[in-house]
């Protein structure tokens, strides 16, 4: 390559020699591409220098990643089964009004209030109910003189039935008369409780303990009879009716624990009260009915939807760190490293979960799983595996 360049050299020297004449500006352009051309000889000399592969062997692949490894850890766990489903309120009872006609005076409750059973929840104007009271205790009095005074008549007329100074006709009107007049009594005595009772009911009173959901009421409306005034919770209890796989509804049994975690992240704690005896034809899945407990600083609310556990047995299972699991197409999956040093993504299930590690099965116990940095990898990768057994917290998950 040298004689080459020695004599492109020459030669242009030579041409400079003969051209002294020249312009500065053409003598510029002369030189500028003598220098282009000397460049380009310069870059094929260097590529001829290059070795080439000896047998013709590829070069090594270049590694994606430098990534941990871990192997799975054989332990006992729980067994769990995941389920879905909302929360709703055990029963809900709904408070109307009993009287018709009457105008809703005051409300005493809202919405959110904890009430006993018995309390006073609102009042109707009673004024118009009152007055009926009044006047039907009052012909209550009346009926009840006048039947007094028939039951001493009949008296009268049995103790002088044999004397013969009363006809039987006569004897037998006074004794009509006084059944007449029990029956008037009887009546208005009925008539007066029932205007008593409706006087009561211009109170209305909550049926159970519960905590008040809704209140469609306001001042001022006129009521019909049955027109809802609020909704109840009754007793404050809650419950999450869980929607599970018929295949796994017979593992189920009342009285088992549950765990759920609410849509803040808040864990509450649950027993299964009873489970569905259908399936919906639908989803091909029943429903279980878990009783929350109630806890001061639960933010459970009916309506939420919330995914929860049921916990059986413990079993032997494979664990791996929470950080070697991924989710991918709504899939499990953890990348294997094999001897070549490629990784491979292989599907797993999920049996439970904690804050640290998760139990999976479909690898097995031998594997090396990529314990950091799994996420920036794809399917056919060649990796760097470096002994990493104990990484602290701080550290990267992965470094190019």
């Amino acid at each position: 390559m040298k004689p080459r360049l020695s004599t492109f050299t020459t030669t242009s020297l030579r041409a400079l020699e003969q051209h002294r004449g020249l312009s500065p500006r053409l003598l510029s352009l002369t030189l500028g591409a003598a220098g282009v051309l000397a460049l380009m000889l310069l870059a094929e000399a260097s590529d001829a220098q290059t070795p080439a592969p000896a047998n013709g062997a590829s070069t090594p692949a270049k590694a994606a990643l430098t990534v941990s490894v871990v192997q799975p850890a054989s332990t006992q766990v729980p067994a769990v089964l995941s389920a879905n489903g909302n929360i709703t309120a055990w029963q809900e009872a709904l408070i109307g009004a009993e009287v018709n006609g009457l105008r809703l005076a005051e409300l005493k409750a809202d919405v959110g209030d904890r009430v006993r059973r018995g309390q006073v929840l609102a009042t109707f104007q009673a004024e118009t109910v009152r007055a009926e009271l009044q006047q039907s205790q009052a012909a209550l009095a009346e009926a009840e003189a006048t039947a007094a005074e028939a039951i001493a008549n009949a008296d009268r007329a049995r103790t002088l039935k044999d004397s013969g100074a009363l006809s039987a006709q006569q004897i037998q009107q006074y004794l009509t008369a006084e059944l007449t007049a029990r029956a008037r009594a009887a009546s208005a005595k009925a008539n007066a409780q029932a205007a008593q009772l409706r006087l009561n009911q211009t109170q209305v009173l909550a049926p159970d303990d519960g905590i008040i959901c809704a209140r469609p009421a306001t001042v001022g409306m006129v009521a019909g009879a049955g027109v809802e005034l609020f909704k109840m919770i009754r007793g404050g209890r809650l419950e999450w009716r869980a929607e599970v796989p018929a295949a796994d509804l017979v593992r189920i049994k009342p009285g088992q624990k549950a765990t759920l975690v609410t849509p803040s992240g808040r864990t509450v704690a649950g027993t299964v009260r009873k489970v569905a005896p259908t399936v919906d034809a639908a989803t091909r899945s029943g429903l279980v009915y878990v009783d929350l407990q109630a806890a001061a600083d639960s933010d459970a609310r009916p309506g939420m939807f919330a995914r929860g556990e049921f916990t059986f047995d413990t079993r032997q299972a494979l664990t791996l760190p929470a950080s070697a699991v991924l989710l991918r197409d709504g899939y499990a999956v953890v990348m294997r490293v094999g001897s070549n040093q490629r990784v491979s993504q292989v599907k797993v299930q999920v049996i439970s979960r904690d804050a640290d590690r998760v139990a999976v099965s479909g690898v097995p116990a031998d594997a090396r799983i990529v314990q950091r940095g799994a996420a920036f990898l794809s399917d056919g990768d060649t990796v760097r595996v470096v002994n990493d057994p104990a990484p602290s917290a701080s550290a990267p998950a992965a470094a190019k």
